[in-house]
């Protein structure tokens, strides 16, 4: 699966998309192979469908299940966990929700600097946390 991950994170990034995940999973009765994909602003239908066409064409290809299978690609979601520091780095200057150990925050994500995130919160406080010190965050949208 790392192999197949490899090939489609290259062919995804040379459409000006990130991989977020791939799955390979039974559903019921059927295994879907799901293809989570983001940019820097938003993923629609027609993202999705150049993407899985790319993707449907390569696995023509590799042809690398032994069982059938359904194909699925699909936004990886607006309020995505944020798994390392690469997706943190991309999400500077959107809103997130941060927690650590301590205490959570939510605000928009002003910097990612050696490891510090600058969150600037809804009543305008600045508030600086170590990388290390979180244990979750993700992108959050506001209303």
């Amino acid at each position: 699966m790392e192999e197949l991950k490899a090939k489609f994170k290259k062919i995804i990034e040379d459409l000006g998309y990130y991989l977020y995940d791939v799955t390979y999973e039974l559903e019921g009765e059927d295994f879907i192979l799901r293809v989570l994909i983001e940019n820097d602003t938003f993923i629609d239908i027609d993202d999705c469908v150049k993407v899985s066409r790319v993707i449907s064409d390569e696995l023509d290809i590799l042809d690398p299940f032994d069982e059938a299978y359904n194909l699925e690609v699909a936004s990886s979601g607006a309020e995505r966990e944020l798994r390392n520091t690469e997706e943190v780095q991309r999400a500077v200057g959107k809103t997130v929700y941060v927690e650590t150990l301590e205490q959570t925050f939510q605000g928009k994500l002003k910097t990612f600097q050696n490891d510090i995130l600058e969150i600037v919160q809804k009543n305008k406080k600045v508030t600086k946390v170590n990388y290390i010190d979180v244990s979750y965050i993700r992108l959050t949208i506001i209303f």
